[in-house]
């Protein structure tokens, strides 16, 4: 099976970590982000990875080689220029079998990716996404009125809970088509797009740990918590 990964981003919400080091390879635990997620896609049978690459490529490389230390094949792709999240899958598609993972490489998560790629094959959908859920509490009390100005209810700090993408796609090759080549093109574009073209399009809800390393405070939180969740990923 194969994977796409997406690792070629700036990482500038994590600065300054990330002027000396592409955030895929921020390390959490004993080994960096990217290292996880490789494991993690071996064990679930992802043995061939693209890896889509900008910013501080050569470090990856160095890294990672052609992935044979993890039992994998790796193929690097260097964007010469930005393309977004869903750009570099259309520049691959030549190379992408008919049903294929995409995902960000700065995830932690205990998906189980192989009942993610199944789930997906049996469902139909062009495209089924890994969602999380989070919820939003506003710091003020919120009125409810209706178009006169009459009030119906007064809700203090309310919370809401939005069912959130978390950067994990299955895709099948025929999805390639509905992105736009010729300028950056996000997976929030080509999923509008699938949306506006009605096809079928799934989601698969991650009920366990989700985290992206995205920001200081979310990279501290996944190194306190990865040893007491995830002690089998150190295990070659």
């Amino acid at each position: 099976m194969q994977a796409v990964i997406l690792a070629g981003g700036l990482g500038t919400r994590l600065a300054p970590y990330t002027t000396v080091l592409p955030k895929p390879l921020m390390p959490i635990g004993q080994m960096p982000v990217l290292e996880i997620i490789i494991r993690q896609l071996k064990r679930a049978g992802f043995t061939r990875i693209e890896l889509a690459t900008g910013y501080l490529s050569t470090l990856l490389e160095a890294y990672f080689g052609d992935g044979s230390r993890w039992g994998v094949e790796i193929r690097y792709h260097l964007e010469r220029e930005r393309a977004g999240t869903a750009g570099p899958v259309a520049l691959l598609e030549d190379a992408l079998d008919e049903t294929f993972l995409v995902m960000n490489g700065d995830v932690v998560t205990d998906l189980k990716f192989r009942e993610f790629y199944d789930a997906h094959r049996s469902s139909g959908a062009v495209l089924t996404a890994a969602t999380c859920e989070r919820s939003v509490t506003l710091p003020l009390g919120a009125i409810v009125h209706d178009a006169s100005g009459n009030v119906s209810d007064y809700i203090e700090k309310p919370t809401y809970r939005f069912e959130c993408s978390a950067g994990i796609y299955i895709m099948n090759k025929a999805v390639v088509r509905f992105i736009e080549r010729g300028r950056p093109y996000d997976l929030p574009d080509l999923v509008r797009r699938l949306i506006a073209e009605h096809q079928p399009i799934r989601t698969h809800p991650i009920t366990g740990f989700w985290l992206d390393i995205g920001t200081p405070a979310d990279f501290q939180k996944a190194t306190e918590e990865f040893d007491a969740l995830f002690p089998d990923l150190t295990v070659s």
